[in-house]
């Protein structure tokens, strides 16, 4: 996140169970399983440890819908069939099983909670007894739509085969004809159903997966894209690490451009928050930034115009961007000094690394707010420019405040800046430069932090280079 600058309640089906199971203990009631009608589930006889309670062990819960009509003896042993910790949820149709469902997601009222069924047992009747017209999966169709997680079984006749085929066609994990089955094959086949039920949602959730993954790296692409400075003359390392919160990316993002007039524009940027939203931000700002360089844009004009962006391609007011940005005037003459122009719009400063002195952080006294975090007409919103004079050797450290918010052992304190110049300043003394440098230090920030970082984390490292452009 970058710096601104600035127990389930026991639901009324349970309790029912609870009481027609302690009524059966002691012989006030005895009723045989499949005899229950309504949203009560039937009960079945529960073991009873030492000490009198009842064994808690998580039910398999499963709701039955049947059909107008007599009760089938089929379901009578299936209680039985399943285990003690069985519940079942008699319904006579579909409207009295929604009523015991979640409701549709906007719909829910506050404080009332259901059963969490493992399966659904649905009757669909004879199929001689549907009106014109229609196909007896109206029912089914709208049971899906309300519990699309919940396996669901079908039952049908001997002549409505072709019936239970569509059923399974429209979404159901099995069916079974009534005539042809035993209580035994029901209770395999409703446990099969919660398993295969299990293993789709598991494909599902795979694949989903898969094309998030392949979304963020087509994002990842265009925010962090391969710089052109052709005829620079610059040394350019960048490195990107992924918070461990996300599996590739979130709103980091840098650029880098050399235009006609021979100076190199350099830009490194971190959108507040994390998720695909954040990221296609950092990519529309990053192409925007080039663009706007490209068409001759500079310091507080191009920033103005970079905000504007932002506040018409953002979902809330709410969400900002830091910016770093570096311009550097074409190279004088052999072995002297260097200008540059150095943005702040609530970043962190850059670490200058000169070749024999101690890293110093850059100054950040004349640095503006965060990009849409104040109006563009506010008198707060201006972003001047640091005149720089870079020494021969000079090194810039650009980065992303992933990598000094990590924390230093176990306790709360932050690295912080002060902690990584005194990292890099001892893996510059070890003699380290370029890409080992820069991988050095992300890999010590991590392991003072215990693991991988919370924040992505983005580096740049830029340095003059008489020999042709190297990007590592």
């Amino acid at each position: 996140m970058p710096a601104t600058g600035d127990g389930r309640a026991p639901d009324a089906t349970n309790g029912a169970g609870t009481a027609a199971r302690s009524q059966s203990r002691h012989g006030a009631h005895q009723q045989r399983p499949g005899r229950t009608t309504g949203a009560a589930p039937i009960p079945h006889p529960r073991s009873t440890p030492t000490g009198g309670e009842p064994a808690r062990t998580a039910a398999f819960r499963v709701l039955l819908i049947e059909a107008d009509g007599p009760e089938h003896l089929l379901l009578e042993s299936l209680a039985d069939e399943l285990g003690e910790h069985a519940e079942l949820h008699r319904v006579g149709g579909i409207r009295d099983a929604l009523a015991l469902l979640p409701p549709l997601p906007g719909n829910a009222r506050r404080g009332i909670r259901h059963p969490e069924f493992h399966c659904v047992l649905l009757d669909l009747g004879a199929p001689g007894e549907l009106p014109p017209g229609n196909d007896g999966l109206d029912g089914l169709r709208e049971l899906l739509q309300r519990a699309p997680h919940t396996a669901v079984v079908v039952l049908t006749d001997t002549a409505g085969a072709e019936l239970g085929a569509a059923a399974v066609a429209a979404g159901a994990q099995d069916f079974l004809v009534r005539q042809d089955t035993a209580g035994p094959l029901l209770a395999r086949a409703l446990r099969y159903a919660v398993e295969r039920k299990r293993a789709d949602e598991s494909q599902r959730r795979l694949v989903e997966a898969e094309i998030r993954g392949q979304e963020n790296a087509r994002l990842q692409r265009h925010l962090l894209p391969t710089p052109l400075l052709d005829g620079a003359g610059l040394a350019f390392t960048r490195r990107y690490r992924p918070g461990r919160r996300r599996a590739l990316l979130g709103g980091d993002f840098y650029d880098a451009v050399r235009t006609k007039d021979g100076r190199v524009h350099v830009v490194i940027g971190d959108v507040c928050g994390h998720g695909p939203d954040e990221a296609a931000l950092g990519v529309a700002l990053r192409i925007a930034w080039r663009t706007l360089v490209f068409a001759g844009l500079s310091g507080q004009h191009l920033l103005t115009t970079l905000q504007h962006v932002l506040e018409h391609e953002r979902r809330s007011d709410e969400i900002f961007a830091t910016l770093c940005m570096v311009v550097l005037d074409p190279p004088g003459a052999e072995g002297g000094a260097e200008g540059a122009e150095l943005f702040l719009a609530g970043h962190p400063a850059p670490l200058l690394l000169g070749p024999d002195a101690a890293p110093a952080l850059l100054p950040s006294d004349q640095a503006g707010p965060a990009l849409g975090l104040l109006p563009c007409d506010a008198t707060q919103s201006v972003w001047p420019a640091l005149r720089l004079e870079l020494a021969p050797g000079w090194r810039l450290l650009l980065y992303t405040d992933g990598l000094v918010e990590g924390k230093v052992g176990a306790g709360s304190p932050r690295l912080g800046q002060e902690g990584l110049i005194e990292l890099i300043a001892d893996h510059q003394a070890a003699g380290l430069t370029r890409g080992r440098l820069v991988d050095s230090a992300i890999a010590e920030v991590e392991e003072l932090n215990g693991g991988a970082l919370t924040d992505d984390v983005a580096v740049l490292l830029l340095e003059r280079n008489p020999l042709p452009v190297i990007m590592g």
